[in-house]
């Protein structure tokens, strides 16, 4: 058998989370293994090389839903088909920045031809130009052809940045809400069955139509631990006055501005990329606390919750990553 590297060791050298390897399991796009005498989840080195060629393709921009179909299908015709649909893709993108880099090119001309004139935009009401741009379906990304695993990943790092269009400055109202917290393995499932068995138990989307959904790690995993072991804390808002009962507890959520990321479900590596917007932000800054092991006060948030639980819905799954944030002074 081969030699079984425990998950965070994994997780550790090809630079992803923990819980982004949990959920690829979750998937069926791996599987782990036990060690004797060792609860936690470990991989053995084909495992480490299909989550390499995992994370490669995450860098090319592959949705997790194709790289599943990649991997679930031996036929050659069918993975090619799915390459040139992202190769498609990435050409309308190009052709779109290709004529918005012409048009504001043409625009610095111009504007150097008039510089010691009075400034005036008549070029950008030009009726040809305003259909062009009228039509162009503007990218988050920009796709460079790529020679090496090294270039690859540099351009990743360029390209895993938000931008203030990104990110959405949000209030979060203050609520009551229910808690439910759990550590051990799989925390995140264990506590999501609880806390959607208590919503549907309680009639609370009857209840309170307005209800929300927050999660969080409680603890954060340690680096210096193997295993990967941590908590999960999940709240759902309740209607005032509401009761109750063991094992879950009744907390008061204070609420507060924050900036917010929408992410599908398994794309947490974008948590990296939400707090280096609000660490690089000069509008806002840092309203956490690094000393918090929940997550810092950080959150996450299931988007459409009580549609989702009313019909059961297990696909297409969005959360909002929420950091907590002030303006600067």
């Amino acid at each position: 058998m081969n030699q079984l590297q425990p998950i965070s060791t994994v997780a550790k050298s090809l630079g992803v989370s923990s819980r982004t390897l949990r959920y690829y399991e979750q998937i069926g796009l791996i599987n782990s293994n036990r060690m004797e005498n060792y609860t936690y989840r470990a991989y053995d080195e084909e495992t480490i090389r299909r989550l390499r060629q995992i994370i490669i393709l995450r860098k090319l921009r592959v949705p997790v839903k194709q790289i599943h179909e990649i991997f679930s299908n031996s036929d050659a015709v069918c993975v090619i088909d799915i390459f040139e649909r992202n190769i498609s893709e990435l050409d309308e993108q190009i052709t779109a920045l290709a004529t918005v880099k012409s048009i504001l090119s043409r625009l610095v001309h111009e504007l150097y031809e008039k510089a010691n004139m009075r400034l005036q935009l008549d070029f950008l009401g030009d009726s040809s130009v305003f259909a062009v741009v009228d039509s162009v379906s503007f990218p988050r990304n920009i796709i460079h052809e790529e020679k090496s695993i090294s270039e690859l990943n540099q351009a990743s790092e360029k390209l895993n940045k938000l931008t203030d269009k990104d990110v959405r400055v949000i209030y979060l109202p203050p609520s009551e809400v229910a808690a439910y917290q759990f550590e051990g393995e799989e925390p995140e499932q264990h506590v999501g069955q609880a806390i959607t068995k208590f919503v549907l138990d309680n009639n609370l989307p009857q209840l309170k139509p307005d209800l929300r959904h927050y999660g969080f790690n409680a603890p954060n995993p340690l680096e210096s631990d193997p295993t990967g072991a941590h908590g999960y804390e999940m709240w759902v808002t309740i209607p005032d006055g509401f009761t109750v009962p063991a094992p879950f507890t009744k907390k008061y959520f204070c609420g507060g501005l924050y900036a917010a990321h929408m992410i599908p479900a398994g794309a947490f590596e974008e948590w990296g990329w939400l707090m280096k917007w609000v660490l690089s932000n000069a509008k806002y800054e840092f309203n956490g606390d690094w000393n918090n092991p929940n997550q810092w006060g950080c959150l996450e948030e299931t988007l459409n919750y009580t549609n989702r639980i009313k019909s059961a819905q297990s696909d297409g799954l969005q959360l909002d990553l929420l950091v907590p944030i002030k303006e600067r002074k």
